[in-house]
């Protein structure tokens, strides 16, 4: 148990500083803006209750909000990632098909699996996080142009970093 929070704590520790040192100065022409800390909530394991998922959901938000000065955008579509992974975890698996005891990743569960499971979970994270943060409608399909692109570049950093992690 207190192997499982130390790892999970220093995972978050490293998402929280590669994205606030690393992936939020990369920004191409203001339509590319890739947040891998997201990938915290994606790899929390299947057991987590429900509750501690939103809590850390929110935590992880909060802390990105406090050093990038965009207060409650980040935490907010942090909490909306956490509340849809079970559902995306319905949608794209049986129960069955994984083991409670496990986290979702790339080596168990396979390519496929994961990178539809990161694109849902990104592209909800991102779609919430982009129009709240333009909050009106008049710029639709630029924002969703963001949406897209920004969802692209993150998932493609995410599988990077999921290949890194795991050492293939």
């Amino acid at each position: 148990m207190i192997n499982r929070i130390l790892r999970y704590t220093l995972i978050f520790v490293l998402l929280i500083l590669l994205q606030l040192f690393l992936f939020n100065n990369i920004q191409f022409s203001g339509y590319v803006n890739p947040y891998v800390y997201i990938m915290f909530i994606m790899l929390l394991p299947f057991d987590i209750s429900s509750w501690l998922l939103l809590f850390l959901s929110f935590l992880t938000g909060f802390v990105i909000d406090i050093f990038s000065g965009t207060p409650g955008m980040h935490t907010s579509a942090s909490v909306i990632a956490g509340f849809a992974r079970p559902w995306v975890l319905r949608m794209i698996s049986t129960r069955e098909d994984y083991e409670f005891v496990s986290e979702p990743s790339l080596r168990i569960y396979g390519f496929k699996w994961f990178l539809i499971y990161t694109l849902v979970i990104v592209f909800i994270h991102h779609f919430f996080l982009f129009y709240l943060e333009v909050f009106r409608l008049t710029d639709f399909f630029t924002t969703f142009l963001r949406v897209l692109l920004s969802t692209l570049f993150s998932v493609i950093f995410i599988v990077l970093l999921e290949y890194i992690r795991r050492g293939k």
